[in-house]
């Protein structure tokens, strides 16, 4: 009985396993890209489970045991690279430069525990931050909570969960807020003047794969896929790609998103940095990222307390050492890879 037990959960991973390679954008399949540290365990349980009740003279366990190895290694390449046990994608900082602290959180627009997430701003004193998910209330209280040491804005309070406000204390230049899939659905585009450079910043907070918001990925990968697009035709330009992109890391799309805006992981080699969801310590996963170009280094990368949002908040410190970037400097995307991103786009 136990057998039959562990032999059903082995059915389970294996499906879980297969499932993110179809080429298909359903939520029921995207869904099961974010799990995957969990699934990775879970093989991991079934396959000792095998290891101690292996018949050798039972042909059913030597296929089980086969397929299970396999979809542990499959789940382990991914997410290895965001294990301590990799090398870093972004370099440490080299040098001791002026930094600048970056601060994004998805606030959760029901959420009413506002003063704690203005007390994380004040005790991170970040030098630019981004809050999704933010409606004309969360504006409010940010101004009146807030101070003038943030002089350059750009508000987009909505009621559908998809507002966005950027304030930084740098100024912002050629800021255009875009609706690039839905006319509900914001984007933010503008350029930094951080210490006498010209940054390129994009904010998105695309829909998520799921049955009360789009039944399929299409809407968020294409935005991803825009973006990526739009870095890529301006590649000589110091760039920054942040915001809660509703998909994991080591996801396909982001993964293509990565290829071809050539943008950086500040993950890759430091750890996971789950940010959802903040009220279950087992089902977690990477939804809210920074990207960057091969021009910034790290200084600190941070995942901050619960704040009542079902978000965590990161809070991330970069250096701008562009004369070491050939160091981490990523290869053009091939024609394979841009023919995939049209593909997603599609």
């Amino acid at each position: 009985m136990l057998k039959i037990i562990f032999r059903s959960l082995a059915v389970i991973a294996i499906l879980l396993t297969i499932f993110p390679f179809f080429n298909a954008d359903a939520w029921y399949i995207r869904v099961f890209d974010y799990p995957h540290v969990q699934l990775t365990f879970l093989t991991l349980f079934i396959l000792l489970f095998y290891f101690f009740k292996f018949e050798y003279k039972n042909w059913k366990d030597y296929i089980f045991s086969f397929a299970l190895l396999i979809c542990l290694t499959i789940q382990a390449v991914k997410i290895y690279p965001y294990t301590p046990f990799a090398a870093y994608e972004v370099q440490s900082a080299s040098e001791d430069k002026i930094s600048l602290k970056i601060f994004v959180a998805n606030v959760l627009q029901k959420n009413k525990s506002h003063q704690k997430l203005i007390q994380q701003i004040k005790e991170t004193q970040p030098d630019l931050f981004l809050l999704t998910e933010t409606n004309q209330e969360w504006l409010t209280t940010i101004e009146k909570k807030i101070d003038n040491q943030y002089p350059y804005t750009v508000k987009v309070p909505l009621a559908n969960t998809y507002g966005m406000l950027l304030y930084s204390k740098y100024k912002l230049e050629k800021t255009e807020v875009n609706y690039l899939i839905e006319d509900s659905i914001p984007s933010i585009t503008t350029k930094v003047i951080f210490n006498k450079n010209t940054l390129q910043l994009y904010a998105i907070h695309p829909k998520p794969p799921t049955p009360q918001h789009a039944k399929t990925s299409k809407k968020r990968d294409t935005e991803m896929m825009l973006v990526a697009h739009r870095v890529l035709a301006n590649k000589n330009t110091p760039t920054l790609v942040m915001g809660d992109f509703n998909d994991v890391a080591w996801s396909t799309t982001t993964t293509i998103f990565q290829e071809v805006s050539k943008l950086l992981d500040v993950r890759k080699g430091r750890g996971f940095y789950n940010t959802y969801n903040a009220n279950s310590y087992i089902m977690r996963w990477p939804l809210d990222h920074v990207f960057v170009s091969e021009e910034f280094r790290v200084k600190d990368l941070q995942l901050l307390k619960k704040n009542g949002s079902d978000h965590l908040p990161i809070f991330l410190e970069l250096t701008y050492e562009p004369k070491y970037k050939k160091f981490q400097e990523k290869e053009d995307p091939t024609t394979n890879e841009l023919k995939k991103a049209k593909e997603q786009m599609k």
